[in-house]
Order: C-alpha cells, then sequence, then structure tokens
C-alpha cells in the first residue's frame, strides 16, 4: 500500500504531471506540498525539479526542503523518489550558473555536455539533451521491476551527473558521453530522466516506487 506520497514543491516545475502520473498508476492519496508537517508525515516522498540549479538550490534552503529531505532519506528511512534536477540538487556541486554548490547527499558533480557534442558516428548533437533516449540498467533494483533494460525513457536537461561512488549507478545513457541516467541508495532512486513523461516504462518505475519496500 502506498500511503500518502508527497511532492515537494519549492517553486520549480509543473508538479501536477507527476502527482497525475502517481495518481494514475495507483497511489492512494498525493499531495504537492511545501508543507513541513505533510512531508513529515508522507510514507513516500518525491523530490522533483526544473529549471536553473542556482534558483532552485535558493528555494530548495529557503523553505528547508533541504532538512525535510535529509530527515525523510535517514532518520525516518521512506522511500525516497528524486527526479531531473531533484537528482542534480543531491549531488555536491553543479558546473551550471557558474558554479552552485548542491546538498552533497550523493557526492559527484554535474557538468555541461559541452560543445560541440557528437555521437560515435560523428554526427552533432544538440543541447540540451531533450526526448527519447535508451536506459541501460547497471544493476537490478526494485524500480526496474516489469521494465526491459534499454527501454527508452524521456530527458530534457543540459547538464549530466557523475557521481563519485559508481556502485551507486543504477543506470546510465549515452549522450555524446556516458552519464548517469539513474542512481540508488537504500531508500533514495534518483532518475535524470522524466518518469512521468516516459510512457509505459516510466509509468512502471513510478508504480515500482509506490509498491518499493526498501526494507525488504
Amino acid at each position: 500500500m502506498s500511503g500518502t506520497v508527497a511532492v515537494i514543491d519549492y517553486g520549480m516545475g509543473n508538479l501536477h504531471s507527476v502527482a497525475s502520473a502517481l495518481e494514475h498508476v495507483g497511489a492512494e492519496r498525493v499531495v504537492v506540498t511545501c508543507d513541513a508537517g505533510e512531508i513529515r508525515a508522507a510514507d513516500r516522498v518525491v523530490f522533483p525539479g526544473v529549471g536553473a540549479i542556482r534558483d532552485c538550490m535558493a528555494e530548495i534552503r529557503r523553505l528547508h526542503c533541504d532538512e525535510l529531505l535529509q530527515l525523510a532519506l535517514t532518520e525516518q528511512r521512506k522511500p525516497v523518489l528524486a527526479i531531473c534536477v531533484g537528482m542534480q540538487a543531491l549531488m555536491t556541486d553543479s558546473e551550471e550558473n557558474g558554479g552552485v554548490s548542491c546538498l552533497n547527499i550523493i557526492p559527484g558533480r554535474v557538468r555541461h555536455f559541452g560543445h560541440p557534442l557528437q555521437d560515435a558516428d560523428g554526427q552533432r548533437l544538440k543541447v540540451p539533451h531533450m526526448g527519447w533516449n535508451r536506459v541501460r540498467q547497471v544493476r537490478p533494483h526494485a524500480l526496474w521491476q516489469g521494465i526491459p533494460d534499454d527501454s527508452r525513457f524521456y530527458f530534457v536537461h543540459s547538464y549530466y551527473v557523475t557521481a563519485e561512488d559508481r556502485s551507486l549507478v543504477a543506470g546510465s545513457v549515452e549522450y555524446g558521453v556516458t552519464a548517469d541516467a539513474a542512481l540508488a541508495r537504500d531508500n533514495l532512486f534518483a532518475a535524470q530522466f522524466h518518469p512521468e513523461k516516459s510512457h509505459t516504462a516510466g509509468l512502471q518505475l513510478l508504480r515500482n516506487f509506490i509498491e518499493w519496500n526498501p526494507a525488504c
């Protein structure tokens, strides 16, 4: 049973598409909120994000979402799903906006794809990386259940994640470089792609999330 899923709202992005997708896959109750009491009381937490990392980090800290996220991860030990810039915010720092300190929950860097960016055949690739791409499942995880390896997910990003601890990488994507598409540690799963925009595979990942018991 999923219980209540809190989608953390710090004012960056259309979070109602995430909420609608969670409801579609069977979440009992979904709240889009920045209220500390609601987030603390929720059974699961989704930490999304869209936009410039400097603005995101300013709002995350202003609203004390960083403290609520740490509480959910370390003391309450509830399942947490980070999406897109939410994943990037977990890292140590980002090259975006001239360099921004992030939450350092997962040591590593957020890097710009660079120009010019080319694929293995020498074809120029556009930045931002926008559209469908295959995700290779680097290691098994409960959130991959029912999702074939190399399934396509929807991406929108100009910066990519590289985690220091390579054992945390759950999925990778090729786009001129090999980037970390998914990271996982204990009760945390983070995805660079947007599962709420990724049709069958994305909905299955969200369904897996609302059924996930990290303690098992």
